[in-house]
């Protein structure tokens, strides 16, 4: 059994995680839920992170899951920027999502 918040792990006769008082799950449930980064594809590249959360906040409108993946790195102040901050969705919904990308693209 594993806490689905803080991961800790424990023998099956436990239900309730102590730390965090919630119900336990099947690890092998858990399992199902991760993020692998082999199912996942960039649809959308910028160098400007709110760019990438416009574009996410609609893809999820249209019940599509996405991630940024930034390198942005915000303590270091520099000259320009050379970051590339990317979006990514799962790869079932990769063109779904470049066809909504595109039409907010258009207007």
């Amino acid at each position: 059994m594993i806490c689905p918040k803080c991961e800790a792990e424990y023998v099956e006769d436990v239900k309730i995680c102590p730390v965090c008082n919630i119900e336990l799950i099947p690890k092998k449930d858990f399992e199902l839920n991760l993020v692998h980064h082999e199912d996942w594809t960039t649809v959308y590249t910028t160098d400007e992170l709110y760019k990438a959360e416009m574009i996410k906040a609609n893809l999820k409108g249209g019940n599509i899951e996405a991630i940024i993946l930034s390198q942005k790195d915000k303590s270091f102040p520099s000259a320009g920027d050379l970051s590339v901050v990317k979006l990514l969705v799962k790869k079932e919904d990769a063109e779904d999502a470049i066809k909504l990308i595109e039409d907010i693209n258009k207007e």
